[in-house]
């Protein structure tokens, strides 16, 4: 069993991947936009403000992954549920990242706070050397934590 994140962006998925791939090492394996997508005879038709924003977009850092997409903007009739009426801002999870050393997490942590919100500071902590929680300048919480230093009694 594998758990992956799914993170939604309202307009600018393809910016936030790009980042992350950047930032985090991995790579883009697959990204399109709502406007690529086959036609389907039940499905309305788009507004031109929505064809360009990410339909799913699948970035691969070694063995984990994290999936994402842009919502589609709220249009006439359609309730705000993150889906097909607009964007929410994401609340009560935090993406969390367990790296090896303190130096690594020194670096996802300060390569994550520009623009971002800083909820508290990287430092070292009663379970870790390392440990630090941001909400990027895209609106994703994050969590960043040394696994493979433990604090000294």
């Amino acid at each position: 069993m594998q758990f992956t994140p799914y993170l939604t962006f309202d307009g600018n998925c393809a910016e936030a991947m790009a980042f992350y791939a950047q930032l985090l090492g991995g790579q883009i394996t697959y990204q399109g936009t709502f406007g690529e997508m086959p036609a389907d005879a039940g499905m309305p038709p788009l507004p031109e403000a929505a064809k360009k924003r990410i339909m799913h977009a699948h970035l691969v850092v070694g063995a984990q992954s994290i999936m994402a997409s842009d919502t589609l903007p709220a249009m006439p009739g359609q309730a705000n549920d993150g889906c097909g009426g607009g964007y929410q801002k994401p609340q009560g999870l935090s993406v969390s990242i367990g790296v090896e050393t303190v130096a690594e997490g020194q670096r996802i942590f300060e390569g994550l706070t520009p623009g971002g919100q800083v909820s508290m500071p990287f430092g070292a902590t009663f379970w870790s050397q390392g440990f630090g929680m941001v909400t990027d300048r895209f609106g994703t919480p994050w969590m960043v934590n040394v696994v493979s230093e433990p604090t000294k009694a």
